[in-house]
């Protein structure tokens, strides 16, 4: 096991619900300073577990290590930190309860404060949910926070991407295997079924038109469709898929005791510099959404990714033009 766990206790969720001994999975990358100032938080996304994210990490990458303490929290229901998959009886199977961003990043500003004795980030870094963390983190902790970088998220998930969603958890809960709010067993033809839908969301068109699969060594589509969709959700929990879908349609910076529901008051208090990248070509965190977050925080700038990538140019692994351009932006965010 490469990384350390949380244990957080009891906590009460937004639901009403206490999640029992509460776990987050978490690794931390580089050293921290004496005075704690080179702090780099970095959560996880949609079905991600820092494995599948940390290749962003390194000296020549878009974080930097040999400068900056980086540490990544597994999100809940991911597998690693607290989840259907690892729930124990009474709030096992169907019982384990629904949680919000907002616990995510409460229990992960827990994390920082108990752990490590951090008060002040210098920088929260997230792509997809990750992202959407991120915002949370700086509406939710204004004083803590210095610096943003939002890839390809947003502060309140849009209509048309719970639209999204929905069609995507529609196709997984199709699957004969659900029953009683629960998947039994592996839901093949549901995650099978997921993942091709997914495909179509996540690159634009101009991806498929140029066919840019074939950069990733696939020969065809359907090649492309089974190794790099099928293959990526087969090896994923259905149960954790299914609750990480209810996170992100939930997921508000405004939905707390603090703003009560006004989404520009809670934009207008983060005192974060902050970086507000979405992909240009995003079908579901589109640009349009950024633009109408922008104006109302006091610190932001809209810089859209200039790419054909969709919503991948925002975890770039294989897209070394589009990590470029990251990194290009992360730097200057964080030398100014």
């Amino acid at each position: 096991m490469d990384y350390k766990v949380f244990e957080a206790g009891d906590v009460v969720l937004q639901g009403g619900v206490t999640l029992r001994g509460a776990k987050i999975a978490y690794k931390t990358y580089g050293t921290l300073a004496p005075d704690k100032s080179n702090v780099i938080v970095y959560p996880t996304s949609y079905s991600a577990q820092h494995y599948d994210t940390e290749w962003l990490i390194g000296p020549d990458r878009v974080l930097d290590p040999s400068r900056y303490f980086i540490v990544i929290p597994n999100m809940f229901c991911n597998g690693l930190s607290s989840s259907p998959s690892n729930a124990v009886a009474p709030y096992d199977r169907g019982r384990f309860p629904n949680i919000t961003t907002y616990d995510n990043v409460t229990v992960q500003r827990r994390l920082l404060k108990e752990v490590f004795g951090i008060d002040r980030i210098k920088l929260v870094y997230g792509w997809s949910m990750g992202a959407q963390q991120a915002y949370h983190w700086g509406a939710l902790y204004p004083d803590a926070v210095e610096r943003m970088c939002v890839v390809c998220g947003s502060a309140k998930t849009a209509p048309h991407n719970v639209v999204f969603l929905e069609g995507v958890r529609a196709a997984l809960v199709a699957d004969a295997a659900f029953a009683d709010g629960w998947f039994s067993t592996p839901p093949v033809r549901g995650l099978r079924a997921m993942a091709r839908i997914y495909a179509g969301w996540a690159l634009s068109q101009s991806f498929y038109r140029e066919e840019l699969w074939r950069k990733l060594g696939c020969s065809s589509i359907e090649d492309f469709l089974i190794a790099g969709w099928e293959g990526n959700f087969l090896r994923r929990d259905a149960n954790n898929l299914l609750w990480q879908f209810w996170t992100w349609i939930k997921s508000d910076i405004s939905a707390n005791d603090f703003y009560k529901g006004d989404i520009k008051r809670a934009l207008g208090a983060i005192k974060a510099k902050s970086l507000i990248m979405p992909g240009a070509t995003d079908l579901y965190f589109q640009v349009d959404d950024n633009k109408l977050e922008v104006p109302h925080m006091p610190r932001a700038e809209l810089r859209p990714i200039p790419s054909i990538w969709g919503h991948r140019a925002g975890n770039p692994a294989q897209n070394p033009e589009d990590e470029r351009f990251l990194a290009k932006a992360v730097r200057e965010l964080l030398a100014d």
